[in-house]
Parts: structure tokens; C-alpha cells; sequence
């Protein structure tokens, strides 16, 4: 339910609002150097503070709970928590009634029959990505000499992020974005055909993430317009180097050796200052309302770091998995 991973396990924990949030990773090698610090550049990449972004503003210092013993893996499970410092709950009081159009209030509602937490979107909210991020950061170190670097492509429907959230700032309202994620130095080898495939196991964490709304590897979408001459990627040496990348790097499933290659599509932030209407749970009227609180114009900008965590983490289940069968 709240895990992922074979070998390579990661589970989350916590809400928004709630004292901490936390991931528990297991499966982890034992004698992989980590410390407090290795985390710490990939958690100011997360962080708000750019244009555009969300003024709460959290220490989000990693506490290692367990797992790691005189700064190396112990081989035991590893806990890693955050403390929720600055919270006001008060801004989400109506969403009980109220639930905000396009976010998870109305279904979580549903689901867990008006018992969930709705503060801050409560399991749900994106506050919880820090907790992959924390995963990332130690998946990466399993990985390497793999590199994986995001990047935001696109905002707003414009390659000029500045000027995309220069606009949606005028308008008092939010913008999705596109991010496009490689993965260099690649092994051939990695996941398997039909319902372990590479892409497979990428996509789910990927859209473990909220707001991801699409995904497409290599020439993506773009495939169905070229003939199959088009498309394919001729080899080009034994080493299974190829003349172009419209495959993204998988095959069938597996990786090729060559660059993986995605983008992600980030949907707008569900809580904007525009005015909204909505359904009052409690009258059962519509409502117009509009949402209280500290909240991102563009999500995606704080994504990419997101994004390399949970290839990283994918990438290091399929290593692993690869490494035991070999």
C-alpha cells in the first residue's frame, strides 16, 4: 500500500501536518558511507524559496533513526525522519466540507469514510516527497557510477520558465510543467520483459509522486507518428551503442546501455488563489470558495530533484535484483 521495491524496499510514512514524516528503506547493502550531510544538497534543491514556490519554509533536517552505524549502512533497515516544524492547520479547516477540485480531499474523504487527515492534503500532499528524495540520496550512492540528472524543459506551456511564472503570478494562478530526466552510464541488463519492465518499475514510482499526470520514454508519443525505419535505433558498435535514442534506452523492457531518457508531465497546483466552486459535503451545495494557505504557482519547479530520487530508487531494486540473478 505505502511500499515499493523487491529487494531494494522503501515504505513512507506521515502527513503533512502531522508531527514528522519519515521512509523506511530496506534492503539496503551494508557499508555504504552515509552522513546527515550527503543528504543535505538534494534537500535544498527540493526546498521552496524561488520565485513561484511556496513560502513554508521547513529546516527538513534528516534524522537516521536507524540503520547506519559509525556513518556506514549497517545492512539492517534504515529510518529516516523529518520533523514538521511550521504547520497552520487552520488554513485547511473547510476542506472537510469543501473538498478543493482537483486534489485528493474528495476521494480520501470517500475512502477512508470523513476520517482522514484533510490539513495540508494530509498522506496525500506533495510534503511527503521529501521522504523519497531522502531515498534517492542513498539509492544513487548504490547505483553508481550511474548518473541521473532532471531538469525543468517547459512551464506554463513556454520553454521560458521566468517568463511562464512571471505570468502565472499576474494571473493568481498556478502552471504545470514538463521535466526531462537521463540516466547516463547505464548497464545493460536491468529489469525484465512484460510486468517488470524498466519503464514499469520508473513509471510507478513516478507516479508515486503528486501531480505527475504522464510519462513517455524516448521519442514517447512521437513514436506513433514515424515508420518503424524511423524509429528504430541502429547499432552501431558490439557494445550495443546505437545512432539514435528514440527507444530511450530500454528494449523490451530491459535496459541497452545507452542513456535513459523520460519526460514527465507535473499538472498545475490543485490550490490556487482563483476564486473556485465546489460541493459542500455538509448542505450539499455548490460553494465558491478560494484556498487559504502557502501553496506553489508551479510544483514542477521544485520536482526534478523528485524525479532523479524515484529513477534512483527504481533503478536501484532493478540493479540489485539484477546483481542476485547474476
Amino acid at each position: 500500500m505505502n511500499a515499493f521495491g523487491k529487494i531494494f524496499t522503501v515504505q513512507i510514512f506521515g502527513a503533512s501536518h502531522e508531527p514528522a514524516i519519515g521512509i523506511i528503506i530496506d534492503g539496503c547493502p551494508a557499508g555504504i558511507a552515509i552522513s546527515e550531510e550527503d543528504f543535505m544538497t538534494d534537500i535544498e534543491r527540493r526546498k521552496p524559496g524561488a520565485k513561484g514556490t511556496t513560502t513554508r519554509i521547513e529546516t527538513d533536517l534528516p534524522q537516521l533513526v536507524s540503520g547506519v552505524y559509525k556513518g556506514h549502512t549497517t545492512g539492517a533497515p534504515i529510518c529516516i525522519q523529518f520533523k514538521n516544524e511550521t504547520q497552520r492547520s487552520s488554513d485547511y479547516d473547510s476542506f472537510s466540507q469543501i473538498p478543493r477540485p482537483g486534489h485528493a480531499d474528495f476521494v480520501l474523504h470517500k475512502k477512508h469514510k470523513g476520517f482522514n487527515d484533510p490539513r495540508g492534503g494530509g498522506h496525500a500532499s506533495g510534503r511527503l516527497t521529501l521522504c523519497l528524495v531522502a531515498a534517492g540520496v542513498i539509492a544513487k550512492k548504490i547505483i553508481q557510477p550511474i548518473s541521473i540528472q532532471a531538469a525543468l524543459i517547459e512551464a506554463g506551456g513556454k520553454k521560458n520558465i521566468d517568463q511562464a511564472i512571471e505570468e502565472a503570478l499576474k494571473a493568481k494562478d498556478s502552471i504545470g510543467g514538463i521535466i526531462e530526466c537521463c540516466a547516463t552510464n547505464m548497464p545493460i541488463g536491468l529489469g525484465e520483459p512484460f510486468f517488470e519492465s524498466l519503464e514499469s518499475q520508473i513509471s510507478q514510482l513516478v507516479f508515486a509522486i503528486p501531480a505527475t499526470k504522464g510519462i513517455e520514454f524516448g521519442s514517447g508519443f512521437e513514436a506513433a507518428n514515424m515508420s518503424g525505419s524511423q524509429h528504430n535505433d541502429a547499432l552501431i558498435d558490439k557494445d550495443g551503442t546505437t545512432k539514435t535514442n528514440h527507444a530511450g534506452g530500454i528494449n523490451g523492457g530491459i535496459s541497452n546501455g545507452n542513456p535513459l531518457i523520460f519526460r514527465v508531465a507535473i499538472k498545475p497546483t490543485s490550490s490556487t488563489a482563483q476564486q473556485q466552486e465546489s460541493i459542500n459535503l455538509a448542505s450539499n451545495q455548490l460553494e465558491q470558495f478560494t484556498v487559504q494557505g502557502r501553496h506553489d504557482v508551479c510544483i514542477a519547479l521544485r520536482a526534478p530533484v523528485v524525479i532523479e530520487a524515484a529513477t534512483a530508487i527504481a533503478l536501484a531494486d532493478a540493479y540489485l535484483r539484477h546483481k542476485a540473478l547474476t
